[in-house]
This record gives C-alpha cells, sequence and structure tokens, in this order.
C-alpha cells in the first residue's frame, strides 16, 4: 500500500479506480485502440495501455452478485429497477398508456419437502416456532416440536426438525424442474385466456400479450420460489390496449387456474419411481397500484433486490463445485452440505443427466437465470446499459478526453487481452478509501472466512 501510494503513477491510478465505482474484482485489460481515417489511412488518434499504471486498463467486473462485487451488483440492481418500472408507469419506449393495463404481482412457492425451522409473527409478537402440545416423534427418535422464538438471524432458520427425514431429493429435483414448471405455467395461463376469450390458442397473440418479469429467491430451506410481474397487453405489446373482457379478474383466474394445474415430471432413475413436482398450495396474487401499499416503486424495488442474490442465504458457495472437492473444507451449513450431495450424487445417475444437477451443485440443483421477461415488457438490460455507455461517451467528448470524429469516416480497430483481475490487500484498502466502499473481509480461496 505504501508503495502504491508513493509511486509517480498513483494519480492515474486513482483515477482507474474511481472509474470502476469502486469493483472489487476489476478486469484487467491490455491493449489499444486505433483510430483511422477511412479516406487516406492516416492515425488520427491512439489510446494504449503501455502508458497505464501497471501497463493494464482497470474496467468493472459488472458481475450481478452482491456477494463477489456490491458496487457492481448494485448497478446492476439499479438497471434491473428502471427495467420493471419502465413496464409499470412507462418510460424507455414503453407508453405512459400502460398503467391503465391490467397488471398483478404474484408469488408462486414450492411445496413442503418437511418441517424446518421459521419464524412467524402475531401482532409485531415474535411466535414460536412449531409449539405443539402432543407433538408426534418422527421415526428417526427426534420430537417434531419446537418452541424456540427464532430471531431474523437465527442460523437454523430453514433448517429441518430432523434432517433425515427432509426430502433433500425433492428439493433438488423441484430446483432443477422450476423453470420448465414456470414454461407451463404462462402457457397454462395464455390457454385459459384465450378459452375466457372465446379464442383459438393460435389466435390467441392477434388479440392478446401477456406480458411478465420475474425473479427468483431463494428461501432459507433451499428451495426456490418465484415473484412475477403480469401484465395484459393489446397485439403486438403495450403500444396497444387490452381488449375490453381482458381484465385483472380475468387474468386472476387464469393464474389460479395454471398454478394448480400444471405439472413436472422428474425422470425415474435407479429403481427410484418417477415423481410428479407442481407449485406450492401458498398463492399470492395483488394487483400493483399508482398509491397505496403496492406501488410501481415497491414492486420494482422489491424485485430489483432480488436480482442480485443467489443461494448465499443458505449458507452454499457462490461458484461452482468440483465433484472432487472436498466439501468438509468449506464453511458451509449442514443442511445446504446434504443439498449440495444430494445433486453430486443424483448428478452421477444417467437417467438425470439432462438436469445436469452436478454443474449446479452450488445453485441447489437450480440453472435457470435469475431475472427473466417477455419479449414486449419493456427495454432490455442491454439497451440501458447502451445508453449509459453513450452518455459516458459524450460527456468524455464535451470534455476533451476523447477525440469528436464522425463514425462514418474514421476506422477504428481494437486489440485487448485479458491480463488479470482483482486487486492486491494493499491495492484493495486503498480502492476502499478512493471511492468511501466498504473494505472487503479477508477470505481464504474457499470463500470462508478466517
Amino acid at each position: 500500500m505504501i508503495a502504491r501510494l508513493n509511486h509517480p503513477d498513483y494519480d492515474r491510478w486513482a483515477t482507474q479506480i474511481r472509474a470502476t465505482g469502486g469493483c472489487r474484482q476489476p478486469i484487467h485489460l491490455r491493449g489499444k485502440i486505433d483510430h483511422y481515417d477511412k479516406a487516406t489511412g492516416q492515425l488520427l488518434h491512439r489510446y494504449t495501455t503501455k502508458h497505464e499504471p501497471d501497463g493494464v486498463l482497470r474496467v468493472p467486473c459488472k458481475t450481478r452478485r452482491a456477494s463477489r462485487c456490491p458496487t457492481c451488483a448494485e448497478t446492476y440492481r439499479a438497471d434491473t429497477y428502471h427495467l420493471i418500472r419502465a413496464g409499470l408507469v412507462g418510460g424507455k419506449g414503453v407508453p405512459d398508456t400502460v398503467t391503465s393495463h391490467p397488471t398483478l404481482f404474484i408469488t408462486l412457492t414450492a411445496p413442503s419437502f418437511g418441517t424446518v425451522h421459521t419464524r412467524h409473527e402475531k401482532n409485531g409478537k415474535t411466535q414460536p416456532c412449531h409449539a405443539r402440545r402432543n407433538a408426534p416423534t418422527c421415526p428417526h427418535g427426534r420430537t417434531m416440536s419446537c418452541t424456540t422464538r427464532h430471531s431474523k438471524e437465527d442460523p437454523r432458520l430453514g433448517e429441518p426438525l430432523c434432517p433425515d427425514c427432509y426430502d433433500y431429493t425433492g428439493t433438488v429435483l423441484f430446483n432443477a424442474l422450476a423453470p420448465l414448471l414456470w414454461k407451463r405455467f404462462a402457457d397454462s395461463v395464455r390457454r385459459h385466456l384465450a378459452k375466457q376469450g372465446g379464442l383459438l390458442l393460435k389466435d390467441f397473440r392477434h388479440h392478446l400479450t401477456l406480458s411478465f418479469a420475474k425473479v427468483a429467491e431463494y428461501q432459507r430451506r433451499g428451495v426456490v420460489h418465484f415473484h412475477a410481474v403480469i401484465r395484459l397487453d393489446g397485439p403486438g405489446g403495450p403500444e396497444a390496449p387490452p381488449p375490453p373482457w381482458a381484465t385483472a379478474d380475468a387474468l386472476t383466474q387464469a393464474i389460479q387456474h395454471a398454478a394448480g394445474a400444471v405439472t413436472a415430471k422428474a425422470p425415474a432413475y435407479a429403481g427410484q419411481p418417477e415423481r410428479i413436482l407442481r407449485w406450492g398450495d401458498q398463492l399470492d396474487i395483488r394487483p400493483i397500484t399508482m398509491n397505496g401499499d403496492l406501488t410501481d416503486q415497491a414492486v420494482a424495488g422489491y424485485i430489483a433486490k432480488y436480482a442480485t442474490k443467489a443461494a448465499e442465504c443458505v449458507g452454499t458457495l457462490d461458484r461452482r463445485i468440483n465433484p472432487l472437492d472436498n466439501l468438509e473444507a468449506y464453511n458451509l451449513r449442514t443442511h445446504a452440505r446434504r443439498l449440495i450431495t444430494t445433486c453430486l450424487d443424483l448428478g452421477k445417475e444417467p437417467d438425470l443427466a439432462d438436469l445436469r444437477l452436478a454443474d449446479w451443485a452450488h445453485m441447489l440443483g437450480f440453472r435457470g437465470h435469475f431475472s427473466t421477461r417477455s419479449r414486449h415488457y419493456s427495454t432490455t438490460l442491454g439497451d440501458i446499459r447502451a445508453d449509459r455507455e453513450h452518455h459516458a461517451r459524450a460527456e468524455d467528448i464535451t470534455t476533451g478526453r476523447l477525440p469528436l470524429f464522425d463514425e462514418d469516416t474514421v476506422l477504428v480497430i481494437s486489440e485487448w487481452q485479458y491480463a488479470g483481475k482483482g486487486h492486491s490487500a494493499g491495492d484493495a484498502l486503498l480502492a476502499a478509501a478512493i471511492t468511501g466502499t466498504p473494505s472487503p473481509t479477508p477470505q481464504h480461496l474457499d470463500g470462508s472466512r478466517p
């Protein structure tokens, strides 16, 4: 750290750090950019990293995971917030009239795979976990009762009362098939709406468009559930209003029908029969209003928050796990370790090879993207990032940091090589001081804390 502070190029290094916004693991690039006049071949401008500190250019890692880089994850969260909100109130290419379209916020949960420690509140007072006067005893000799009033940070939350009774296989298979369940759910909603409108399914898109944006959230027990904004548009998207019969009540009925009707089948393996998986009994459907408890801002903020998270709340790792890794060497909760072990064991079964459970063991079997949207919901994350890059480039040209060229007459040739990522221990402390971001907690290579 002292050597960096006293180096002649410290000011330029600090400028790079500020440009990354405090990224904890910036990507190091080595290369150059040349601007040539197309007509004459004359070199108009050249940028090269040869004169940069350490001979590299540091750029943000742009990860969405808050566990890896809170700064870049915050950018991802903000972009997701604006994407979701644009589909509720308009903007970014979506007309303001979208506020009059029927729009619901729903939560689809997973079924029960065993009794787990939970936290209940009634009138602001925490209730006992599972208080039972005549609690039964499970086949493994454990009393299925818990009178503890768990705090919000209690590490036992989500863990089964009896791990040997808990259905770890069902949990993993549900996570793996959750994306398929969502697809069938959306298709079923469309079929039911078409039936309500007296339409053939093939004619549905000529009268109505089902637009949605969803995010997956891990519960403490290690199973995913989905939060989604679902909106009804006219043919082609939000520019046209839906037909008069396509109301919020009609959408509610279609969602209730689809949530109870769709299933996904887990293949049979090693003498075990096929399993039919479906959504849980808890289904939450609420209208989104411009004022009240469930406003557009509240919904957008809620969904964007979970777009930066993964399975960390369960106590697992945020990177892939090698089947040869010794799980005992990692700082894992017992419940998370058993879920990961189940993924690795089932991943060896040929009949379950298509689920790729071993590859997604760190995600407890879930292999879908956490934040997805339909084509017509609103803008895209790519468009939002392109607008931000265009704004930054225009500002650099205005302030003289970049030359102003006519793009039609200039040929741009770029050559870049990956040269590493991250900070040294001293650079990490300086970067945190320069950008005002919290200093990263020291960790071992496996992610555990010393």
